[in-house]
């Protein structure tokens, strides 16, 4: 006898299980033969019902990495191995008997035949052995869309993938409902569609596995936001190790280069940045790097006449002709341009200028005395039909930008990360500025071969003048050579592409990451790097840390993620650098009052 208290509990938790039902089902259903409508989403379900002869690992991946709305079902149901291997042995007398048919008649020899004979006893082979077992597979996928068009756009686009992996589907032609009920989390293969197959092709199919821009070494730049595998890459295993990151402000753009110079410090690169906006200042004190500010009234110097000591096999005649080139291009910058016959004046007077200091193709750059500005100057003033470039050049000699220009260097370089902020500069110089810190830092890594980065923050500003434009490409053009990775960091994405040398550097970096957009550059980015609109609307609508990845051809979305420790050196955000500060003075504080 069934006592009364439980049957009050079941039919309490018969009712409960109605209501969850009722709030979990759709308000409207319609069942067509070939879709579903649930409220205003349409859904249809495929089968695939053949296979290729081989699979390969990760064939399924294209599917899972999508940019569609889908469910994926696998359906694996044993079969004994003792009734498998009975099937098989009458299988291959069959295909026995039809090629020893063939042969008694005379007929050309069939491969297909021949093939299925080899493939049925190695599989045979392998199950008498027990290195595999043999099961039923169903693999069953449902795409989901707004209208009937867009549904069938998606099915063309799956279809076209597994046809050319030579797997083939169908859709569930008046059984909707059943495949619907098949891909949801309930277990029940209700379609019944299966194949027989081996646990190798099987394991093949397995869809979680890391994506293609996973490796063994590299840093972790990220999860892939499509299975949540993690984005593992070494830049310097690529063809060059180069970078472009394009995004709106407050995208994530500074945090995610943060983090990579953190982790690549880890693996004992040396990272070297210009920083338009002090925003790498904390994370160089913090880790016990070098923060030098470059402006008018700084003690720090650089001299853009310096030259580097040619390394064994250089011809010191090639360097002293690319440091005369390169201090016409910045003659050009601080000028505002120069005519053709003032061009010529100057690179004539450069030459002179070095001679002055007994600086020529054949000396001994180690024990030379680098000249500066006035001495540039002095020569100009010395030079017939040069007096107009003297006069305009005076400002950065006797003026007010002579404490920028006209000094000596007087940086050591020994940290593993350092950084030249600019911040402070006037903004009519800061071009002029970022120039002659790559001149420096390109003598530097010309000087001595190390595995470095190079990180030019707001690369824009360079970019206005196709001087500036024309050396940055250079440098991310021979990077590779020196052992550099170069990292060109921007917001302004139209100036940099429309810039004749931004396309040139875009196609000469092997990875570029693209975060939040803004609408006014969206058609942009899209075409440059031919985007479809779901990948489009993707990154309009990111969050703060999410975009694209994209390593050669391959690409994948991610999301930057850091841990509590990284999070505090690398944030760039007000209010949490607000709180750090404000925990830094209340430590100093307690601090002097203890005793």
């Amino acid at each position: 006898m069934t006592p009364i208290f439980s049957n009050k509990k079941e039919q309490i938790t018969n009712a409960a299980a109605a209501d969850l039902r009722s709030i979990l089902a759709p308000a409207a259903l319609e069942i067509d033969p070939s879709f579903l409508r649930l409220n205003k989403k349409l859904a249809r379900t495929f089968f695939v019902f053949n296979y290729p002869r081989f699979l390969n690992t990760n064939w399924f991946s294209e599917v899972i990495n999508l940019d569609k709305t889908l469910d994926v079902s696998f359906f694996i149901h044993p079969i004994d191995t003792g009734a498998a291997l009975k099937s098989l042995r009458k299988k291959v007398a069959q295909v026995a008997s039809e090629i020893s048919m063939r042969e008694e008649k005379g007929l050309v020899r069939d491969p297909m035949l021949e093939t299925a004979y080899q493939d049925l006893e190695d599989l045979r082979d392998k199950l008498q052995q027990a290195r595999e077992k043999f099961f039923k597979f169903g693999l069953y996928i449902t795409l989901y869309g707004n209208s009937l068009e867009e549904l069938n756009k998606m099915e063309t686009s799956l279809r076209s993938i597994l046809d050319t992996k030579l797997a083939y589907s169908k859709s569930a032609i008046y059984q909707q409902d059943k495949g619907f009920k098949s891909t949801l989390p309930l277990m029940t293969d209700e379609l019944e569609i299966n194949t027989p197959m081996n646990s190798g092709p099987i394991a093949a199919t397995f869809p979680f596995v890391s994506s293609d821009l996973t490796s063994d070494n590299g840093i972790l730049y990220g999860i892939n936001r499509h299975n949540n595998s993690l984005v593992l890459f070494d830049r310097f295993s690529l063809e060059n190790a180069n970078t472009v990151v394009f995004g709106k402000s407050g995208g994530g753009k500074s945090y995610a280069s943060k983090l990579e110079i953190l982790r690549s410090l880890m693996f004992g690169t040396d990272v070297i940045v210009i920083d338009p906006e002090n925003e790498y200042q904390y994370l160089a004190e913090t880790i016990g790097g070098a923060f030098f500010k470059i402006s008018l009234t700084s003690e720090n110097h650089l001299n853009p006449f310096d030259l580097p000591i040619p390394k064994e096999g250089e011809n010191p005649a090639d360097i002293l002709r690319s440091g005369v080139i390169s201090l016409v291009g910045l003659i050009r910058i601080m000028l505002g341009g120069l005519t053709p016959e003032e061009d010529a004046i100057i690179d004539s007077a450069i030459t002179q200028t070095y001679a002055s200091r007994d600086i020529t193709p054949n000396s001994d750059f180690s024990k030379a005395v680098m000249p500066t500005m006035s001495d540039l100057k002095t020569v100009l003033d010395s030079m017939a039909g040069a007096e107009s470039l003297s006069r305009r050049l005076e400002k950065y000699v006797t003026g007010s930008y002579a404490g920028f220009l006209n000094n000596r260097t007087n940086l050591e370089i020994k940290n593993k990360l350092v950084v030249f902020s600019i911040r402070d500069m006037e903004e009519e110089l800061r071009p002029a500025a970022m120039y002659i810190i790559l001149h420096f830092i390109w003598n530097m890594v010309r000087s001595e071969l190390k595995k470095r980065i190079l990180m030019v923050d707001e690369a824009w500003w360079l970019m206005k003048h196709d001087d500036g434009a024309s050396f940055l490409f250079g440098i991310a053009k021979r990077a590779r050579k020196y052992f550099l990775g170069v990292t060109t960091i921007t917001q302004d994405v139209s100036d940099f592409i429309n810039s004749p040398y931004g396309k040139p550097i875009l196609t000469n970096s092997s990875l570029q990451f693209l975060f939040k957009q803004s609408p006014a550059n969206i058609d942009v980015i899209q075409k440059t790097f031919n985007l479809t609109d779901e990948e489009k609307f993707l990154l309009l609508e990111s969050d703060v840390g999410e975009g694209l990845f994209f390593a050669g051809s391959k690409h994948v979305a991610i999301k930057v993620i850091a841990s509590y420790t990284e999070d505090q050196i690398i944030t760039s955000d007000p209010a949490q650098l607000l709180q750090i500060e404000q925990a830094k003075k209340e430590l100093e504080r307690a601090e002097t009052l203890a005793p």
